[in-house]
């Protein structure tokens, strides 16, 4: 199944984070690491007293069922201090979020797929469209559209 994570990170060296959980994900089982776009710097989301983020996309295909697969990128976050508050949109180590799964829908209360903010989600779109140019989501909306439609928001490229 192929599968698109979001990585983001604002604490503790966050390239560093980053970086750490893009090979962590080399490392997943029945899984492999496809590909992964550019660094990206992004101001963040909700509280705005909180460093920027440091965003990356990574491509999997993965033999894991969606569940298992979050159960995965949620040791890796664990293993790199995240700890998860109450504040939704407050500063943390890493986060990893399978933003697609294929062309699956899901709507548990443990996971929503597609992501459920991707669609107006700068620090998403734009290293999604990096690495799938042509992706097109389960709802039939291409990214090329949606990104056309999303402003950069300050958006950076970090490291290629």
């Amino acid at each position: 199944m192929i599968s698109y994570i979001g990585i983001g990170s604002n604490q503790a060296a966050p390239v560093k984070q980053v970086q750490q959980a893009i090979a962590a994900l080399k490392g997943l089982p029945e899984t492999r690491l496809i590909n992964c776009s550019s660094l990206y710097g992004s101001t963040p989301m909700g509280p705005q007293d909180q460093p920027d983020y440091i965003n990356a996309i990574a491509q999997l295909d993965t033999q894991l069922s969606a569940l298992a697969l979050l159960d995965e990128l949620q040791k890796i976050e664990l293993a790199q201090g995240r700890e998860r508050k109450a504040n939704r949109w407050g500063p943390r180590t890493l986060d990893l979020d399978i933003i697609l799964y294929g062309d699956e829908e899901i709507n548990t209360p443990r996971l929503t797929i597609p992501h459920y903010g991707m669609k107006v989600r700068e620090f998403v779109l734009y290293p999604l469209l990096e690495i799938a140019e042509s992706l097109v989501l389960p709802d039939g909306t291409a990214l090329s559209q949606l990104t056309a439609q999303c402003d950069k928001n300050g958006l950076i490229i970090i490291r290629e």
